[in-house]
């Protein structure tokens, strides 16, 4: 029996010291142990309890035993002097360097700030530069001032005015054609063609390659010279509409045409309309009737002034076994001889295919097999009409 109480009386004793080493100074009060008083103190990550005996009377004036209940449990070895001084250099070693990130980052940004003020005094200069400039009064021969609608103004909103109005017509010039006509007027008849037709130059006649070793080469797309040639004679006015620069059209043109006789004219960047990012041919600046133009272009958004007289293409990207350019060439000289008077329904019709090329090619199969299934059945009505005829004609 007294074994069972000694039992449960450790028991609690060691719950007890558990929660003791898990609080902080906590005063742990049983009333099991009445005579018992345990506190915890903590210095230098050590916990003690204080302990005193059972029983004496006198306990108030008797001091406390100190048990290291954490030294018990987990016992550590006080570091090495080695050990205390690599750590220390370790940390003066860190703040240093911290110190001197710091102060590199304090001299970037003085610099930084430099940059700016030093940037912000060069755009300040060039634009008052600029205003002098461009918002001066115009001279004339003589040297005196011209009169302008901003003479009037303060001499401040003269300049300032001026200078808008110059910025402007700059803008103006990027994103509108450089003239209101495109071509001269037509020729007399018999000398103007029926039809006019406008090709795109990149990736519909030729492709553009560029490397380090050659530069900007353009590789003719197949049958070229042979569309250039019937369409030429198939009462079309060629005109070459592109959305490239002509210092570098112009020299390769020559080539493909050295004796101008195949293309009646050339327009480039300046002729067209700069509208979100996409160099836009508008056709009623060609000064023709727009029924007898037809526009051969692979981008769409570029003839999406006039979508009812384009004929759009898959866009060509080098491919040696391409005969686009040849059925292209079929369907053009078909509308020529045909006489067609508005060619808009044509394109309408093919603009709804994803290939129009493809689809005339299949359009042009299925009007020969009619012809040659024409031609069977004529042949076998002959011989019947002339046994018939027979009697009568005796023949």
């Amino acid at each position: 029996m007294r074994f069972k109480i000694f039992i449960k009386m450790s028991l609690r004793k060691l719950l007890f010291l558990t929660r003791a080493v898990c609080c902080k100074g906590v005063k742990v009060q049983t009333t099991h142990f009445s005579r018992q008083n345990i506190f915890l103190l903590s210095a230098s990550s050590t916990r003690f309890y204080s302990k005193e005996n059972i029983g004496d009377k006198n306990k108030d004036s008797k001091e406390g035993e100190k048990v290291d209940i954490l030294g018990r449990f987990f016992p550590q070895s006080p570091p090495a002097t080695n050990d205390a001084k690599e750590v220390q250099k370790e940390q003066e070693k860190f703040e240093q360097e911290q110190k001197e990130k710091s102060k590199e980052n304090e001299k970037n940004w003085r610099r930084m700030k430099i940059g700016f003020a030093a940037f912000g005094g060069a755009l300040t200069v060039m634009g008052g530069c600029l205003i002098i400039e461009m918002g001066a009064p115009r001279r004339g021969d003589d040297g005196q001032i011209i009169e302008d609608e901003f003479s009037p103004l303060p001499l401040v909103l003269q300049y300032l005015r001026r200078t808008w109005k110059e910025l402007t017509f700059y803008e103006k010039m990027i994103k509108e054609p450089s003239r209101e006509k495109l071509l001269p007027d037509p020729l007399p008849a018999p000398y103007q063609p029926t039809y006019t037709l406008v090709l795109e130059f990149t990736d519909v006649l030729v492709h553009p390659d560029w490397s380090y070793q050659t530069g900007w080469r353009f590789k003719k797309r197949p049958g070229v010279d042979q569309f250039l040639q019937t369409v030429a004679n198939s009462d079309y006015e060629v005109v070459i509409f592109t959305s490239e620069n002509a210092f570098m059209i112009w020299p390769v043109l020559d080539k493909l045409d050295p004796e101008n006789k195949l293309i009646s004219y050339r327009l480039f960047r300046d002729s067209t309309h700069f509208i979100d990012g996409v160099h836009v041919k508008n056709l009623e600046g060609l000064n023709r009737d727009l029924s007898k133009v037809i526009v051969v272009d692979w981008n769409k958004q570029a003839t999406q002034h006039q979508p009812d007289n384009a004929l759009v293409l898959n866009k060509w990207k080098g491919a040696d076994d391409d005969t686009a350019l040849l059925d292209l060439a079929n369907l053009l000289q078909t509308i020529a001889i045909s006489n067609v008077k508005d060619v808009r329904d044509v394109l309408r019709y093919y603009g709804q295919f994803d290939d129009p090329i493809a689809a005339f090619r299949d359009n042009q199969r299925r009007l020969m097999e009619q012809m040659a299934e024409r031609e069977r059945d004529n042949k076998t009505d002959v011989p019947i009409a002339r046994s018939w005829l027979r009697p009568f004609t005796r023949r």
